[in-house]
């Protein structure tokens, strides 16, 4: 079943030009040394179509890491939209707000570096709000950052967060790893709490897609 579902990837994959701004991102990531875990392609169109087709003004990205998904974000939004990205290391944050900028989205972006569940708790106490929520970021704070995103919300707000599956550990019973279990909480809450309206996606490394139901 594995192997079908990577020659499915692999063929829709294919059925697509390169995408010259996003290589570029990848090949930056590559150079500076640092983890190649950028939103797999297929999920980072799904960003830039979720984001248009809701009408966001405002998104909030949870892990900026290169750029590579923030792009995808900002290709949703108006061109009087906002970007804010939360990550916590200042040189990732450099990174991508360099390709944000080469890709034409600069002007819109902007990056708050630290610790995302302190940069959360002064986005609620300053009274912000977003439509639109990605979280790509440390596995064992899911669970509270989607809490976070929920008191961030403006009505009908759309959260998706990506590494669902943990490249199979999620579905491991014999891991038992703190970001194994804050992952499958999370998985759960997409599941089942009466706040949010949840889908799971198994392709790639697993996506959760969620709509925040009106408070």
């Amino acid at each position: 079943m594995a192997n079908d579902t990577n020659d499915a990837e692999r063929y829709f994959e294919a059925l697509y030009n390169q995408d010259e701004n996003l290589a570029r991102v990848e090949k930056s990531i590559r150079e500076a040394g640092m983890p190649e875990i950028s939103v797999a392609p297929g999920y980072g169109r799904l960003l830039t179509l979720l984001v248009t087709a809701t009408g966001a003004k405002s998104v909030l990205e949870i892990g900026a890491l290169g750029g590579y998904s923030g792009i995808c974000l900002a290709r949703g939004l108006p061109t009087d939209g906002k970007l804010v990205s939360l990550e916590l290391k200042q040189a990732y944050a450099d990174l991508a707000s360099n390709n944000m900028a080469h890709a034409g989205y600069g002007q819109m972006t902007h990056y708050i570096v630290g610790d995302a569940s302190d940069s959360l708790l002064k986005l609620q106490n300053d009274g912000e709000k977003f439509d639109f929520f990605f979280i790509d970021a440390d596995k064992e704070n899911y669970p509270r950052y989607l809490e976070a995103c929920i008191a961030l919300a403006n009505e009908g707000a759309i959260v998706a967060a990506d590494n669902t599956l943990l490249r199979g550990r999620t579905l491991d019973e014999a891991k038992q790893g703190p970001s194994v279990i804050a992952i499958r909480h999370f998985n759960e809450m997409i599941a089942k709490d009466e706040r949010l309206q949840g889908v799971h996606l198994p392709a790639y490394d697993g996506l959760a897609i969620a709509r925040i139901r009106s408070k």
